[in-house]
This record gives structure tokens, sequence and C-alpha cells, in this order.
């Protein structure tokens, strides 16, 4: 095909919020490792600076800075180097997030707005102010981080699988409303992977046979699995990709009556 570019990020510059550990710290490696300039973001500017290393270890361009999603001007700043120290941002990835187990009726307002403030006000303020920078460009990838809970009920984390249902709607919303910019807005909802967000919870007694036992594969995910979408959502080969939720989650969802039961 004549111009086709495959799933090379060469030139491209990137923006990872949540970038320095688990989920997020994954796809901002694997964006570089496909040829990306990437700044990982985060609140901890010791793990910001690890992975910053990393990424200019694999001949990249990065930048150490900190930021609190649920804060505009740290985002206001963190665009602002970026620009500086890369000249544009054509991608960006929202992976800040948090969870907390709570039992529904013993959930407090505090750990409740918290949830919503990171996880689903941290997307929105990354996407609507990057996405300014973007329409100015004419061009821009983003990629969101929603989850399988977004689409089913998860037990005790309710503000989690609330929060993330809100990330794969405004993903939609974004993505159909914004390619008259050129701006793609896609989302990526991870199966179980153990992660330092996720390792306390998914080996509670019980919990860990019980999603094994509703994973076709039998497994959880491994963090380099997580790469593969997100360079194909962040390339010129989704061009004609918008509003997407793509699962990475070992079947999880296909998932219905399972081998062995007759109906």
């Amino acid at each position: 095909m004549t111009g086709y570019k495959g799933l090379s990020l060469k030139g491209k510059a990137a923006l990872v919020f949540g970038g320095t550990s688990g989920l997020g710290k994954s796809i901002a490696m694997g964006l570089a490792e496909a040829g990306a300039d990437v700044a990982p973001v985060s609140r901890r500017a010791d793990e910001v600076h690890k992975t910053a290393e990393e990424i200019r270890a694999l001949g990249r361009h990065s930048l150490e800075v900190t930021a609190d999603v649920t804060r505009r001007e740290d985002i206001q700043r963190v665009i602002d180097a970026t620009l500086k120290e890369l000249g544009r941002i054509d991608i960006l990835v929202n992976s800040a997030g948090i969870n907390q187990r709570v039992p529904s009726l013993e959930l407090s307002d505090e750990v409740w707005n918290l949830v919503m403030d990171i996880n689903l006000k941290g997307t929105w303020n990354a996407c609507q102010m990057v996405g300014r920078v973007m329409k100015e460009q004419h061009y821009g990838r983003i990629v969101n981080i929603a989850s399988i809970a977004a689409f089913l009920s998860a037990h005790e984390v309710a503000a989690y699988a609330v929060s993330k249902g809100g990330v794969a709607q405004l993903t939609r919303c974004l993505g159909a409303e914004w390619v008259k910019y050129n701006i793609t807005v896609n989302a990526i909802a991870p199966g179980v992977f153990e992660t330092p967000l996720s390792t306390k919870i998914i080996n509670e007694p019980g919990r860990k046979a019980s999603i094994l036992s509703h994973t076709p594969m039998k497994r959880f995910g491994q963090l380099e699995e997580i790469k593969g979408a997100a360079i194909f959502l962040a390339s010129d080969s989704a061009s004609f990709v918008t509003g997407a939720i793509i699962p990475v989650d070992g079947g999880f969802l296909a998932f219905g009556i399972g081998e062995g039961v007759l109906i």
C-alpha cells in the first residue's frame, strides 16, 4: 500500500500519564521501542527519573516532569515542558489510576471522590487540555485506559468500575467528536494483570481462582502483552479507528458458559 507507515512511531512525541509503573510504564516503554520520544509522567520524581533513563537508553528523547492529574495547573506545566523539549505532542496515553476495595455500603465519600478524581476527572483533564494542542496541530492519537470493569460488575470495587465505565463512555464521545480535528480517541480495556495496583486485590483468597476460572487463557496478563494494542492505537495503522474500546483480557469478556457445561 503506497504511503503505508505500519506500526512505526519514529518521529512521534508521546506523553504518558501514569507512565512510571504497571501498565502505564509498559506502554511508555513500548511506544519508545516503536520509535517514539516519550515523556513518562507520575507524581513521584524518583520513578519519573528512572523511567526516563530507561527510555533514553533506547536512544529516544525523554524529559522528567511530575504531575497530579487532578490538578490542571500540573497538567499545563507538563504540556508546556513537553512542547518545549519535544516540539509537539502526537500521542497521549492516560494510564494514571487508583483502585480501592471497599464494600459498597461502607464506601466513604472521600474514597469515592478520590477514585473518580484520578481515574475519570484526571483522564478528562488530560484529554481536553492535550486535545487543544492536538487540534492546533491537526493531528493526535489519544489512548485511554479503561477496564473490563467498564462492562461488568466488579465485586466491592464499585467506584473503580463506575470510573472506568465513565472513561469508556468519554472515549466514545470524544472519539466521535474530535475526528474533525484529525484526532482519534480510543481505549484499551485490560483484563486482569498483576500490577502494583491490582496485586493485593487479585490475590485475595478465592478471588484468584474465580478470575482464572472465567479466563479462557487460564492466566493473568503479562505487562509486555499490553504494548501491542497501545502501539497500534497510537500509530497511523489505526487511522480509521476511533471511539473503540479494545479488550486485552485473555478472553474474559468473551467467556460465557464454560467448557464442560451442556445447555
